[in-house]
């Protein structure tokens, strides 16, 4: 119909290649009329390629992990990318079976956000030469390459942030210590307060889960006094649920009687109904360096595992006291 040989049309519908305005715009219109549409799928038979991505991402009640695919859709886009995404629960039998699954779709790279990848899982994505990178988690120096924050020295400022700020009895309500993100942030915030011998007054594991959280804070103040004067949580989502929970339900003032901080600078922490303070990730440097070593990866087989660690920088808002001195804090 268009009045081109088959070569001209596969041109047309090829991003970079050589084909001139006319004869790309008499394609269009041909293709219009037809209906037709390439099968990308059955390009990739053969190209051998899919130009897909699989995501697999857990925990996305969590408002930063949103942010996260947003940003790694749009930056993959940009690349000739696009991602295909499959949710994942804690549990590490269940992961294993959705990325197995997500692998029969012969995707051309994948991006483990927050979930944990079992080693026979990485050995069969090595096996089949599929790269493959965790998004703010990490399993060890000899795990996949791995991109995520300094979850450690975050939270060891915010301990430093809340002693500086004369709070005494500080509580942390941790995310699911099964995730390397949430041990590492509990592992920090006890060195920070380890720093100027403060004792944790008490932690509960919130699961990275809002109602989890919710009933650790209120399992925390049922126990009588000295109730905690600070509370440090995980994530800001649970961080939200804290909140709600000692001011709607316990009837307690933040930060009059009890700071709380949180973790991710997420865009709710900023709204005047939380305000809160937390750690912000540098979500636009992960994506980068995620999507980067990604088609690094894809380009260069067999590249070796490297582990990148972002700074993290403390958000002050109206969630936690002020040290008398907040200039080390800002």
């Amino acid at each position: 119909m268009a009045g081109v040989s088959q070569s001209s049309v596969s041109r047309a519908y090829t991003p970079g290649a050589s084909v001139s305005p006319q004869m790309a715009e008499k394609v269009r219109q041909a293709a219009d009329h037809l209906g037709y549409r390439p099968n990308v799928l059955a390009r990739s038979l053969i190209t051998g390629t899919s130009r897909i991505i699989g995501l697999v991402v857990g925990h996305f009640e969590n408002h930063f992990h949103p942010s996260a695919l947003e940003l790694l859709s749009r930056e993959l886009k940009k690349n000739g990318y696009h991602i295909l995404v499959f949710l994942a629960p804690n549990e590490e039998s269940d992961t294993e079976e959705i990325v197995a699954d997500l692998l029969d779709y012969q995707v051309d790279g994948l991006i483990a956000a927050s979930v944990a990848m079992t080693v026979p899982l990485a050995s069969r994505c090595r096996a089949e030469g599929i790269p493959a990178i965790l998004f703010n988690r990490h399993q060890g120096e000899d795990g996949p390459t791995s991109v995520a924050s300094d979850n450690f020295d975050g939270a060891r400022r915010v301990a430093h942030f809340l002693v500086a700020g004369g709070h005494q009895r500080i509580a942390h309500i941790s995310g699911w210590r099964g995730s390397s993100t949430g041990r590492e942030r509990e592992d920090g915030f006890r060195a920070g307060l380890q720093d100027f011998d403060v004792a944790l007054a008490t932690c509960a594991d919130g699961r990275y889960s809002r109602s989890a959280a919710a009933e650790a804070c209120r399992s925390i103040f049922a126990r009588g006094c000295p109730a905690p004067d600070a509370i440090f949580v995980g994530g800001d989502h649970m961080a939200f649920a804290v909140i709600d929970t000692l001011k709607s339900e316990l009837g307690i003032r933040v930060p009059e009687d009890v700071s709380v901080v949180g973790f991710d600078d997420v865009p709710l922490a900023a709204w005047p109904s939380y305000s809160l303070t937390t750690m912000r990730q540098p979500l636009e440097r992960m994506v980068e360096a995620t999507v980067g070593k990604l088609l690094e990866a894809i380009d260069q087989r067999n590249t070796p595992p490297v582990h990148l660690r972002f700074p993290c920088s403390l958000m002050l808002r109206g969630s936690a006291r002020l040290p008398e001195d907040r200039r080390h804090h800002e």
